[in-house]
């Protein structure tokens, strides 16, 4: 061990939950470090204003320090805050927030909302995991990415997804190094509910009779359904057992049910999307006598609870597949108050959405790119309220920014909800009113 590194004390936590000091000048981002501690570091990386590092040494500890329940925690690049005690996790992603709202959006929040959050461990129902046939590790690999690499990590389960799913994970290294063309299936998707496991196998060879029939003798050995994917997204089709119960999500509190596929969009984390929508539908407050609009749709998620309590809801989406999914679901849980459009929001201009006519309020809930040219277009005849969803503060924070600086509305509220415990991730909600 070098004893004569160079040590640091951090500062604070940054938005991917590196350590941050400062040393002549320059920002120092340290990985597996945490607020308060004393540590010592090694350089990996150097640029002009700040350098990348690992923490080789906790001299002084944080008392929010845990022992990472996860074995391969440190090498696979699933999870980056195990280190920290979950609810210090929940106030750093606070924090995370608050800073960019203050620092990008130059705004503050008249009130900060309690976290949501949910259980820290199984909560994972969707993952993509990579698949490679690795000759000096023995045979196939199946996981996530390493950290800060390419290669695929050597796990034997994982923590955060649900125990079911993870304890499929060496049974899927024996199950592929059986099949014939083993070194073209890249990756295998997860799509989970409470009671229906889809595995989405994306092969770059067609499969053998042989390949077949062990896939089906592993969905009737474990429970699952095998769906295939031969090229992109559009090509994924169920593969077995073809008269398997459907896979969706369920909404007891709007009374919904949910169906989608393996392809598309919804949230990973089942126990804190109801919780997230509950308190977005506190926020909107939707009435009875209301046109309401839900931008970034996606397949319904927030469009149909907004349906039972409004008059009449507009959905828009990008996507032509998830707007005929979110029609499907309006029709499957027979509301009829709904109307959904395909639009591209992030080319969306002041007269196309004043075509659109008057809202009495607006949910957003868009991809990490934010909706800058939405909030842009907002005219004089633009909603009283509008409650914003984020997967990244930073482009809540840019967004937010227009919304009170040039579009005349207040930060009413705002608060996180921890959708990825033991990931940097930081899902938000605030509401802004005019």
């Amino acid at each position: 061990m070098n004893l004569t590194q160079p040590t640091l004390v951090i500062e604070s936590l940054n938005h991917e939950g590196r350590g941050v000091a400062h040393r002549d000048g320059k920002a120092i981002f340290v990985d597996g470090a945490l607020t308060g501690e004393t540590v010592a570091y090694s350089v990996y990386r150097k640029k002009d204003t700040f350098e990348m590092a690992q923490a080789t040494r906790i001299l002084r500890a944080s008392p929010a320090r845990v022992q990472p329940r996860c074995k391969h925690f440190g090498v696979c690049g699933g999870c980056s805050l195990q280190h920290m005690e979950p609810s210090a996790q929940i106030a750093a992603k606070q924090r995370v927030l608050e800073d960019n709202l203050a620092h990008i959006g130059k705004v503050k929040a008249e009130t900060m909302l309690s976290p949501i959050h949910g259980p820290a461990w199984g909560y994972r129902s969707r993952a993509r995991l990579s698949v490679r046939m690795v000759e000096k590790k023995g045979g196939v690999l199946v996981g996530f990415h390493e950290r800060k690499s390419s290669f695929v990590a050597e796990m034997t389960s994982c923590d955060v997804l649900p125990p079911r799913i993870s304890a499929l994970i060496p049974r899927l290294r024996e199950l592929i190094m059986q099949l014939t063309i083993r070194d073209r299936l890249p990756q295998i998707e997860v799509a989970a509910t409470d009671t229906v496991d889809v595995l989405v196998i994306r092969h770059m060879a067609p499969l053998a009779e042989a390949d077949q029939a062990l896939l089906r003798s592993f969905a009737d050995a474990h429970h699952i359904q095998w769906w295939l994917q031969s090229k992109g997204p559009d090509t994924i089709i169920p593969f077995y057992p073809l008269d398997a119960p459907e896979l969706a999500y369920t909404l007891p509190e709007f009374n919904l049910v949910m169906p989608f596929r393996p392809s598309e969009f919804t949230q990973v984390n089942t126990a804190v999307n109801p919780v997230l929508m509950r308190r977005a539908m506190q926020l909107l407050d939707p009435q009875p006598s209301e046109r309401i609009v839900d931008m970034f749709c996606g397949l319904g998620n927030f469009t149909l609870p907004i349906a039972r309590r409004a008059k009449h809801v507009v959905g828009i989406e990008g996507s032509k597949e998830l707007v005929a999914r979110a029609r499907q679901n309006a029709e499957r849980n027979a509301i009829h108050n709904t109307e959904f459009r395909v639009e591209n929001l992030f080319g969306i201009s002041a007269e196309h959405l004043a075509a659109l006519g008057h809202f009495d309020k607006m949910l957003i809930d868009p991809p990490r790119d934010g909706a800058v040219e939405l909030v842009k277009s907002l005219g004089l005849d633009a909603p009283r309220r509008i409650v914003y969803v984020s997967c990244s503060p930073a482009t809540l924070a840019r967004d937010a920014a227009i919304l009170v600086h040039t579009k005349g509305y207040r930060l009413r509220s705002a608060g996180i909800a921890n959708m990825f415990p033991h990931t940097a991730h930081v899902e938000s909600i605030a509401v802004f009113e005019r």
